[in-house]
C-alpha cells in the first residue's frame, strides 16, 4: 500500500516558477530522485509517492511551503493503495492508489475544496474529508506568515520554540501567537486521528 499525492498549484500563472520551483523540487528531493518518486508536469502539476503513513503530513507541508509564498496555494488529491504497475516515472505507473489520487483532484476542481482522500474505505473517507473540509477553513486562510510558521514547525518537530524563533529572529512569544493563529493545536489532532486510523485501511 502506497499513497499517491496529485496537486496543482493555485494562482501560479501570477508567480514566476523561481519563486517556487526550486523550494518544492528540494522538499520533494526527501522521498528520492525523480521521476521515479515525483514529477513536475505542465509547469504546475505535480504527482509524488509517499508512505501512506505521512500522506497527510506530507500534503500538509506542502500547502504550508507553498502557502509562505504570499498569493499561492494548492489543490492536492491523496489516494491511498496498491501499485499494480511500475512506470519509467510516476506519472507512468498505475494502481488504485493513482487512479483514486487523480480522480479526487479532478473532483476538487468543481467543488472548490483544496484538499482531499482517497482511501478505498468508505468510512474513513466520509470522515477524514468532513475534517479536512474543517480544516481548510483556517488552512485555506494561512497568511505567508502563518505558513512559514507552519513549514518550519512540521519540518522540526523536535525543535523548541525557542530555537523556531532564533531561527525567524523573532520573540518566543511572537513564535507562540502565530502557532496560535495558524491553528497548529487543530492541525496536530488531525495529524494524530490519521496516524491512528490509517493501518485500517
Amino acid at each position: 500500500m502506497i499513497a499517491i499525492i496529485t496537486g496543482d498549484i493555485i494562482n501560479s500563472e501570477k508567480h514566476p516558477s523561481l519563486e517556487w520551483m526550486e523550494m518544492l523540487k528540494k522538499f520533494f528531493n526527501e522521498f528520492g530522485p525523480s521521476p521515479m518518486n515525483w514529477e513536475i508536469y505542465r509547469g504546475d502539476e505535480f504527482q509524488l509517492k509517499v508512505n501512506r503513513e505521512n500522506a497527510l503530513l506530507t500534503a500538509i507541508k506542502i500547502k504550508a511551503l507553498l502557502k509562505s509564498v504570499k498569493g499561492l496555494d494548492v489543490r492536492m488529491g491523496i489516494g491511498i493503495g496498491l501499485e499494480t504497475f511500475l512506470g519509467a516515472g510516476v506519472t507512468e505507473s498505475n494502481g488504485p492508489a493513482y487512479q483514486r489520487s487523480g480522480r479526487k483532484l479532478e473532483s476538487l476542481k468543481d467543488s472548490k475544496i483544496n484538499l482531499s482522500i482517497a482511501t478505498g474505505n468508505e468510512f474513513y473517507d466520509r470522515t477524514l474529508n468532513l475534517m479536512l473540509q474543517l480544516s481548510l477553513d483556517f488552512m485555506d486562510n494561512w497568511s505567508a506568515v502563518s505558513a512559514e510558521i507552519m513549514t518550519l514547525v512540521l519540518e522540526n518537530p523536535e525543535a523548541s520554540q525557542k530555537e523556531i524563533a532564533k531561527r525567524l529572529g523573532i520573540k518566543q512569544s511572537a513564535v507562540s501567537q502565530r502557532l496560535k493563529r495558524a491553528r497548529f493545536d487543530l492541525v496536530t489532532d488531525l495529524l494524530a486521528y490519521y496516524e491512528n486510523v490509517c493501518p485500517e485501511f
